[in-house]
C-alpha cells in the first residue's frame, strides 16, 4: 500500500530541526520518498519505479511531519497504579505500595494494561517504547496486537526471573516479530547481589550484548553502593564487565564527573526521566554536563505510577526547564537539542537505526504535529513551539510501521477503547483489595 502525505512541513531530523516544504510517500512499512515533490519523475527514473500512484492521499494542511518520539524508558503496565500511591519517598513508595501490588499481577493483567498504555503513547506521538516490566512476552503480544514498536529490556533482580529465563527471552523475543526486540538488563545494583551481577556479566560476554539498568537514581542508592563496594553504581557495574559491550542507564541523576567520563569513554547511553525524578524528589540530572561530554542522551517518561502520565511533551519541557534551573542559565539545553533527544538519540540508545530520521528506506514511524492550534501560533520558531508550548493536543497523527494508528483524536488500532478503560479499573480494584 502506498500513502502520500502532501502539503506538509517536514522536519526530517537528519540535519537538526530545519523544515522542508513537501511530501512523503510511504510504501508498506518504509518511507519511499521525501522531498518537495518537484523531482518525482527523476526519483522514479533513479529507482526504476515506473510511476507513483497512491492508494491513499492525506493533505497535511501545512502541518509538521517528523519522526515519532521514542519513550526510551517506561514501565507500560504501571498505568494501573496511576495516582494510586503518590506523594511518598521512592523507597517507601516501592516497598510498601508498588512491590506488593506487582506481586499480585497476572500475565493477562500485564497484557491488558500495556494496551491501555499504548493508547496513551499514541496520543503523545510515541512510536517506540523501551519497556522494562513484568512478563515481557505479554508486553510483546500487546504491542504486536496494537501495532506499537517496542524494545524490551530485562528487569532481572534477586526476586527473579532466573538467568535461564532471561536468556530464553533474549533468544526468542529477538526473533518474535519485526516490531519487537529485547535487550539484557537488570533492575538496579541495589536489587541484585554481587554474585547475580557477575552471572549476568557472563551472559553479556557470551552474547557480546549491551546492558541497561536503573542507575544512580537517588542519593541513597549511590551512598549505599559506595558503602558496600567503595564505588559508585556506574563504576561498580563497569568493574564487573557489565558495560563491556555498551548499553547505559536510566535516570542517572547522581553522577560524578568520573561516572560521566566512564559513560563517555564507553559510548554508553543515558535516558533522563525528569517528570518521575521531580515527582519522587530524586533530584535533577546534570544534562548540560552529559552533553558537554558528548554522551548520547535520550528521554523517557518512566512508569505512570511515578510520573503520572506518559507524555513526551511534558518530559521535553522538563528536560530543558530543569537544566536551566540547575545551571542558572536560560540558554542551557536548547529546545532543538531536546527534540533530538526525544527522537534521534532515543532511537540510537534503543538500537532502532531504521527509525531515527525521515529518509528514503527508513521505517515509516511518522507523526503529524497540528499547527492549527492557538498554542502553536504565531509560527516564529516551530521547533521551539513544539518543546516550549506544544502539548498532546497537537498530535494529529501517529503512524508506526506505515500504519496510521491514531488520527484526529481517533484510535484506529482498538475496536473498543471504553472496554480497555473498564478492564484497567477492574484490575486495580482486584489488585488493591485486601
Amino acid at each position: 500500500m502506498k500513502i502520500r502525505l502532501y502539503n506538509a512541513r517536514i522536519m526530517t531530523m537528519a540535519e537538526g530541526c530545519s523544515l522542508l516544504q513537501g511530501e512523503i510517500w510511504v510504501e508498506n512499512d518504509r518511507i519511499l520518498y521525501v522531498g518537495d515533490g518537484t523531482d518525482l519523475d527523476a526519483f522514479c527514473k533513479r529507482t526504476g519505479i515506473p510511476g507513483l500512484a497512491a492508494d491513499k492521499e492525506i493533505d497535511c494542511e501545512g502541518n509538521v511531519l517528523m519522526p515519532g518520539f521514542k519513550d526510551a524508558h517506561t514501565h507500560s503496565a504501571m498505568v494501573a497504579m496511576r495516582s494510586f500511591a503518590d506523594d511518598m519517598p521512592l523507597q517507601e513508595w516501592l516497598n510498601t505500595k508498588i512491590f506488593p501490588l506487582e506481586a499480585k499481577m497476572t500475565e493477562q493483567d500485564n497484557y491488558d494494561l500495556t494496551q491501555l498504555a499504548i493508547l496513551e503513547y499514541l496520543t503523545t506521538g510515541v512510536t517506540s517504547v523501551f519497556d522494562m516490566y513484568l512478563s515481557p512476552k505479554d508486553i510483546a503480544r500487546a504491542c504486536v496486537d496494537m501495532g506499537m514498536r517496542c524494545v524490551l529490556v530485562s528487569g532481572l533482580n534477586k526476586f527473579g526471573p532466573a538467568l535461564e529465563v532471561m536468556e530464553e527471552r533474549y533468544l526468542t523475543l529477538n526473533r518474535m516479530h519485526p516490531l519487537i526486540s529485547y535487550m539484557l538488563g537488570v533492575h538496579a545494583e541495589y536489587t541484585c547481589s554481587r554474585e547475580l551481577l557477575e552471572q549476568v556479566s557472563e551472559m553479556v560476554h557470551k552474547y557480546k550484548a549491551p546492558l541497561f539498568t536503573h542507575i544512580s537514581e537517588t542519593r541513597t542508592e549511590t551512598d549505599e553502593c559506595l558503602e558496600r563496594y567503595g564505588m559508585t553504581p556506574p563504576q561498580f557495574l563497569d568493574s564487573l564487565g557489565l558495560f563491556d559491550y555498551g548499553g547505559g542507564g536510566y535516570h542517572c541523576v547522581h553522577f560524578t564527573e568520573e561516572d560521566m567520563d566512564l559513560f563517555a569513554k564507553k559510548g554508553l547511553h543515558i535516558i533522563t526521566n525528569p517528570g518521575s525524578n521531580t515527582k519522587l524528589a530524586s533530584g535533577v540530572a546534570p544534562i548540560t554536563r552529559f552533553l558537554e561530554k558528548g554522551i548520547n542522551v535520550g528521554i523517557g517518561t518512566d512508569g505512570a505510577s511515578s510520573n503520572n502520565c506518559l507524555d513526551m511533551f511534558r518530559e521535553m519541557f522538563l528536560t530543558t526547564g530543569l537544566a536551566k534551573l540547575k545551571e542558572k542559565d536560560a540558554s542551557a539545553v536548547d529546545a532543538e537539542e531536546v527534540l533530538k533527544m526525544a527522537t534521534v538519540n532515543g532511537a540510537k540508545a534503543m538500537g532502532l537505526t531504521d527509525c531515527d530520521i525521515l529518509a528514503e528506506g527508513k521505517k515509516a514511524d511518522i507523526i503529524m504535529i497540528d499547527l492549527h492550534q492557538p498554542n502553536m501560533q504565531p509560527l516564529n520558531n516551530i521547533a521551539k513551539n513544539i518543546v516550549y508550548s506544544g502539548s498532546k493536543q497537537n498530535v494529529k497523527m501517529t503512524m508506526i510501521d506505515g500504519r496510521i494508528l491514531y488520527y484526529d483524536g481517533r484510535f484506529l488500532c482498538c475496536d473498543d477503547v471504553e472496554a480497555l478503560y473498564a478492564k484497567a479499573n477492574e484490575i486495580i480494584a482486584r489488585l488493591s483489595a485486601d
